[in-house]
């Protein structure tokens, strides 16, 4: 599984991890969810440790939707973040604004900005982290007009579609569409596991975006991809920590590797 970064510059989406998990950040100046009952949102794993904050409870959505209303519906909650060098992605979490994205997206960076679906721009300062299930929590400086969280799923099934927004490559606000290949799954280096796998694609700069069911549902923070042949391409395989251990999984520090 490949981990993809991207570097800023020139460099761009060209640098390959080679035959290694790859976390989905992209670098280059481009511009791109509490869980009270972690099984109850579909998570699998993650126990003890500081839980996120986020929003209450909302009445989930009953009836199927087209992938464009998808992602009308939850477009204005996915945010582009800046880490340093690093470009990924964010979704708000919380009515306050909590945006929940990937641990390796924002690690290490002394400078996180944020860039909202309607242009608002702002800083951010990291609120929580959980590198062990490579998610966190960013508390922005400033919020839009109108703050639209996301609103979280429930369980996962194999099979059932799936649709990811992100903003693979520096192309924000980008959308894949697929199915759930798998569930539990693990890195084959075994720093992240209890994964949800799918085949919408996606790309470097997808790290910590949104994967939703055909409700509208967040049931997932993308965070890597399967990468065979080391050359950051898409191979049909990509992977997301389930929302409920996103939202509540436990601490501790988790090794490095490559990411996207």
């Amino acid at each position: 599984m490949e981990h993809l970064p991207q570097e800023a510059g020139a460099a761009g989406a060209r640098r390959a991890v080679a035959g290694r998990p790859g976390r989905l950040i992209a670098g280059a100046g481009a511009v791109v969810v509490v869980a009270a009952l972690a099984y109850w949102l579909g998570g699998i794993g993650g126990s003890g440790g500081e839980a996120a904050p986020g929003p209450s409870p909302t009445p989930s959505p009953s009836a199927t939707l087209t992938v464009p209303d998808v992602y009308k519906r939850v477009g204005p909650s996915v945010v582009v973040i800046q880490a340093g060098k690093s470009l990924g992605t964010g979704v708000i979490a919380a009515d306050d604004g909590t945006i929940l994205t990937a641990h390796h997206v924002v690690k290490g960076a002394k400078d996180v900005n944020l860039t909202f679906a309607d242009g608002t721009k702002a800083k951010a300062v990291v609120s929580s982290s959980n590198p062990k299930r490579d998610v966190a929590t960013l508390k922005p400086a400033k919020l839009p007009e109108i703050v639209v969280p996301a609103t979280l799923g429930g369980g996962v099934a194999v099979g059932a579609p799936v649709v990811a927004i992100g903003n693979p490559l520096g192309l924000a606000y980008s959308v894949s569409t697929g199915v759930v290949s798998g569930l539990d799954r693990s890195a084959e280096q075994g720093d992240l596991s209890g994964l949800i796998q799918f085949d919408a694609s996606v790309n470097p700069g997808s790290s910590g975006g949104p994967l939703l069911d055909a409700r509208g549902l967040l049931i997932g923070i993308v965070v890597s991809i399967a990468d065979p042949g080391g050359d950051e391409a898409f191979a049909g395989i990509a992977f997301a920590v389930p929302i409920g251990v996103a939202l509540g999984g436990e601490d501790g520090e988790g090794p490095d590797g490559p990411r996207i």
